[in-house]
């Protein structure tokens, strides 16, 4: 049978914790942790491995060739035959330690192999250092160069965006001394094969490992396809649909009366509050966005466990006693949901102050006008409600058999309300944010289509093994049945991950054409304007004389800043500035700079700017003036962004106080102050 909540309820209840739960509760943490540390390092050295494998070879780019596809499908096999022998031994009931160790290689090895091979002949991780992967490959350079906690780009400013899985980054690429730029990749592949050997995990302390197993795989292979480009974000993805159940489980326990609930010798669903405390928590230190999703989710389950709990009371006092019991003694019901659901935040709220804290310090302390609009986007995917389960297609129709079970297994199954609260709060979210355009923002739902169609995949996962359970005991049990239902299951899963690469083919192919840090690319075409930067990193640091992290520097290519951690004196869009940073009034006063007529002005204008001003400039040369392409935010508009740009006279910067240099197309102008 299923276990259909996270710990199973006790048959006899405590009104107090006791020694003996505080020890029940250590001992599930313990155990758990002990084996996600395993899982993990099992994971690790999958990737490790594989990825060293793969660059030993001189491949052919992946948009040039189908050798890397080809083998990339060969190693998808070989994790599906792993995963496949997993759960065959489990379901025997033989040799269960191997059948652990084979999940946990099957699971990472697929990730491994899905993002690693079509990648094998670049270092550039998905979209390269292209569209937003820039502000992140700046960001884990940023925090590659020193662990403290700075903005990405602008100079004595705590960062807004969570610094969880950049931090991290930025350790291993300490580790293995490589840059920044060069550690994404398989510092992003390690990362989501991690999280999905600790999502394995998690469901396996939750349902059947059987189950375990084939629910992983196939959120595995929907949030690669997905959400992997956003690789900091999909760790939450992949994560999310086990630890709703878990949440769930750790709020919702209606065998349990009492505030502390279960037996002395159980941990009462306290061991699942303290894990969805720290998958918040996790979720607050890595992604803001699905977070506060998830957070919303929590806390619709604590309500409608609330709404639950004053029903069955209120059905009790009428069975017991008529209706003449005080309804102090039935809003005493909420207590234990409200409890643990607080609980809950309260863990995730202190992990999240790790990262959160200095920002919300120093917003409290500073009086620089706000001027974030990081919520200031609406594509037409935002202005509409997803609906994959209505789609024709391999994914459509696992969806769409999620829904259905999710339907049908409302009363009877916690795993399908966990889910189910889940996707509602999703189109909850949606709609939300829909209606937050009326008053000039948004909520950003449409990067909530990766967490949806995992959250369905989950669902679509067990609405096929009930179903297909309940067609074998329907159709008198035939003798092959069973082996049919495990074949339809494993073409369709190797039909939908061998399509994976096509699915990201455009990622893939900007990693390909895009120029790295080493001025090389990955398709060996032309390198672009990106070949001359290591000359720029020299110059600057010959003409300034001080270290990378103490110069900022005023450039629109800032793609720069990717590969070298310099600060910046303004970031390319307003959208992922710190609003601390006041963009606009930066904006402002480049253009203002732009305009004056003699170097002496120029320099009493930087010397008088109220942030820190720029120690040199990267422009583009045009002619005999200097310029900047910058941006400025046009929402409602779609897209977002416009365009402008910058022009400096050469004959601001012919005085002593200004050093300029040539460099390709770029001009270099360094500030002697």
């Amino acid at each position: 049978m299923s276990v259909d909540t996270a710990e199973a309820p006790p048959a006899t209840a405590a009104p107090t914790p006791s020694g003996a739960r505080l020890r029940a509760v250590g001992r599930h943490l313990g155990s758990g942790l002990g084996e996600a540390v395993l899982a993990c390092l099992v994971a690790v050295a999958v990737a490790a491995v594989g990825l060293f494998a793969f660059s030993l070879v001189d491949w052919p780019a992946f948009n040039s060739s189908n050798v890397t596809r080809a083998l990339t499908t060969v190693g998808q096999v070989a994790a599906a035959v792993m995963l496949v022998a997993s759960i065959t031994l489990l379901r025997l009931r033989r040799r269960p330690l191997v059948a652990k160790l084979l999940s946990w290689v099957g699971i990472s090895t697929f990730v491994t192999v899905t993002l690693g091979m079509p990648l094998a002949a670049t270092k550039l991780y998905l979209f390269g250092i292209s569209v937003d992967q820039e502000f992140r490959t700046e960001y884990l350079t940023r925090l590659t160069d020193s662990p403290a906690l700075r903005d990405m780009t602008y100079a004595d400013l705590p960062p807004l965006y969570p610094a969880g899985w950049f931090w991290f980054g930025g350790r291993v690429a300490n580790v293995l001394g490589m840059d920044g730029w060069e550690v994404f990749k398989p510092y992003a592949i390690g990362s989501l094969a991690v999280a999905a050997v600790l999502a394995l995990v998690l469901w396996t302390r939750l349902i059947r490992a059987d189950w375990a197993v084939a629910v992983t795989a196939a959120t595995t292979a929907v949030g690669v396809t997905f959400a992997a480009p956003e690789a900091y974000s999909a760790v939450i993805v992949l994560l999310l649909p086990p630890a709703l159940v878990l949440a769930w489980g750790a709020i919702h326990r209606p065998a349990e009366p009492g505030v502390w609930g279960g037996a002395p010798s159980t941990a009462g669903g306290w061991g699942a509050v303290v894990g969805a405390g720290c998958f918040l928590g996790l979720g607050a230190t890595f992604y803001t966005l699905y977070f506060l999703v998830a957070a919303f989710a929590i806390a619709l389950m604590g309500l409608i466990s609330a709404a639950y709990a004053i029903r069955e009371r209120r059905q009790a006092i009428r069975a017991a006693r008529g209706r003449t019991e005080a309804n102090g003694s039935v809003w005493r019901a909420v207590l234990p949901p409200v409890l643990r659901t607080a609980v809950i935040g309260v863990i995730a709220g202190a992990l999240a102050a790790i990262v959160w804290l200095p920002y919300l310090l120093k917003s409290l302390d500073s009086s620089t006008p706000r001027s974030g609009t990081a919520l200031h986007y609406l594509p037409r995917s935002g202005a509409e409600l997803p609906l994959p389960m209505a789609e024709f297609s391999l994914l459509g129709g696992l969806c769409l058999i999620g829904t259905i079970w999710l339907v049908v297994r409302a009363g009877s199954s916690r795993r399908a309300q966990a889910i189910g609260i889940g996707v509602v709060a999703i189109y909850l979210w949606t709609l939300l944010s829909m209606l937050a355009t009326a008053a000039g923002t948004t909520l950003l739902s449409f990067r909530l289509e990766a967490p949806l169609l995992v959250l369905l995949a989950a669902a679509g996962a067990f609405g096929f093994v009930e179903g297909a359970r309940a067609a074998y005991q329907a159709f008198n049990e035939p003798e092959r049945f069973r082996v049919a239902a495990a074949v339809i299951a494993l073409v369709g899963a190797l039909a939908f991950a061998q399509d994976i690469p096509h699915v990201l083919e455009p990622e893939i192919t900007t990693a390909y054409t895009d120029t790295d840090g080493d001025g090389k690319r990955g398709d060996r075409g032309k390198e672009s304007a990106v070949w001359h930067y290591r000359e720029i990193d020299a110059q600057l640091l010959a003409k300034t004389g001080r270290p990378r992290d103490e110069t900022v520097l005023l450039t629109a290519d800032t793609s720069f800043l990717s590969f070298y951690p310099y600060f910046g004196f303004q970031a390319l869009t307003s959208h992922y500035a710190n609003p601390l940073a006041d963009f606009a009034g930066r904006a402002a006063t480049i253009k203002d700079w732009s305009k004056l007529d003699t170097p002496a002005q120029l320099r009493a204008a930087l010397d008088a700017t109220p942030w820190r001003g720029p120690d040199a400039f990267l422009f583009r040369r045009s002619g005999d003036t200097y310029t900047l392409r910058l941006a400025e935010d046009v929402y409602p508009n779609d897209p977002n962004v416009k365009r402008y740009t910058v022009a400096f006279p050469a004959r601001l910067f012919a005085d002593p106080a200004f050093t300029v240099t040539d460099i390709g197309p770029f001009t270099l102008v360094t500030v002697t102050r």
